[in-house]
């Protein structure tokens, strides 16, 4: 099993042909650097396909999923480069379900 102790959404798209290296330079660039046990989500213009690079301390895992139906939702414009997810997020994203309002939808507000 992959260890994974922060994830990161990345809000510009990438282009799914991208291999490993190209991958690695995309997250250098967005976020300045691939850290150890870190999990780095990239998805196309269309946002039917996605790509996780994940630095596992010695090496690095190039991971793909396509979705044959619907999207996966994108990151909101409200951030520049790329946000931090949390594992609920990470799990929800992988799957397509509205990651974004996870922490919303733990509280209840009205009795």
């Amino acid at each position: 099993m992959i260890r994974v102790d922060a994830a990161w959404f990345a809000v510009e798209p990438l282009d799914m042909r991208a291999g490993v290296d190209k991958a690695l330079a995309r997250v250098v660039t967005v976020f300045g650097e691939a850290r150890a046990h870190h999990a780095y989500l990239f998805v196309n213009k269309r946002a039917n396909r996605m790509k996780v690079l994940v630095h596992d301390g010695f090496g690095l895992w190039l991971c793909a999923r396509k979705l044959y139906e619907g999207s996966f939702i994108r990151a909101g414009v409200r951030h520049d480069r790329g946000m931090p997810l949390s594992h609920e997020q990470l799990q929800a994203i992988v799957v397509g379900l509205p990651w974004e309002r996870l922490d919303e939808r733990a509280k209840i507000r009205i009795l």
